[in-house]
């Protein structure tokens, strides 16, 4: 899918303008110049001159184009398959996360990934499962992102 300049750009004005807003609330730190709102602010402007700069190539194009232009993708039966089944997987993920966990959602996911490209069934499970631990230790590990143990929580490690 394709879409104008000029409705890219007005999606990343808003999308800058909603930083911005977000980052105004953030806390001052007493005795200090830079708060935390200061990058993120910087970003959002950086992100509004770019969105102006589309908006203003999308106004002067030469030749007539159309706001919207679906991909070839969407002929497809297949490629719509699985974007319906990504899509399925992310609102799964959104409403199952906090009772699951992250470790049991992103096994089941994958899974289902897996098994909609077609990998072989005896190779579904173990790269699940050895995906997921994978990424759940880059992230809660590594980065020390808070992922939900949901009901596994007695047996957080």
């Amino acid at each position: 899918m394709k879409l104008h300049d000029t409705l890219s750009g007005l999606a990343l004005l808003l999308l800058a303008l909603l930083i911005g807003w977000n980052a105004s609330g953030f806390p001052e730190v007493p005795g200090q110049q830079i708060g935390p709102a200061v990058f993120p602010k910087a970003l959002a402007a950086l992100l509004a001159l770019c969105a102006v700069l589309l908006i203003l190539r999308g106004r002067q194009a030469t030749t007539e184009q159309a706001w919207v232009q679906l991909g070839a993708w969407l002929q497809s039966p297949l490629h719509r398959r699985n974007f319906l089944i990504t899509l399925a997987c992310l609102v799964f993920y959104v409403l199952a996360s906090d009772f699951l966990g992250f470790l049991l959602c992103g096994i089941a996911i994958l899974s289902v990934m897996f098994y909609a490209l077609a990998v072989r069934p005896s190779r579904i499970a173990p790269l699940a499962v050895g995906l997921t631990l994978l990424i759940h230790t880059l992230f809660y590990k590594g980065l020390r992102v808070p992922l939900p143990w949901g009901v596994l929580s007695p047996i957080q490690w």
